[in-house]
C-alpha cells in the first residue's frame, strides 16, 4: 500500500499545483472590469485615493479613460468597418 501511495504522490502534487494556478488565472481574468479595461477593485481604490488626494491625481487618470472611451466609440461608429474590395463592377474602365 505504501508503494502505491509513494507512486501517486508526485502526480497528485503536480495536479494540485496546476489546478491552483488555473483557478487563480481564471479568477483574475473573469474579475469584474470597468469600461476602460481596468479591474473594478483597482478603479475603486483609485477613486477613493483621488477623493482624498490632490486634484492632479484625478486629472492624470482621466485622459486615459476618455481616450479609451473615444477609441471604443470610434470602433463602434457606423462607417468604421473594414473595407471590402468590390468585384470591380463599380469602375468604369471604358
Amino acid at each position: 500500500m505504501g508503494d502505491v501511495l509513494a507512486a501517486l504522490l508526485p502526480p497528485a502534487v503536480v495536479a494540485a499545483v496546476f489546478c491552483t494556478f488555473v483557478v487563480k488565472l481564471l479568477r483574475k481574468e473573469m474579475a469584474p472590469r470597468t469600461s476602460d479595461g481596468r479591474l473594478a477593485s483597482e478603479a475603486d481604490a483609485s477613486s477613493t485615493a483621488s477623493g482624498r488626494g490632490t486634484s492632479s491625481t484625478a486629472t492624470a487618470s482621466r485622459p486615459e479613460a476618455d481616450g479609451a472611451a473615444a477609441e471604443g466609440r470610434a470602433k463602434s461608429a457606423e462607417g468604421s468597418g473594414p473595407e471590402v474590395p468590390g468585384d470591380g463592377t463599380e469602375r468604369a474602365d471604358g
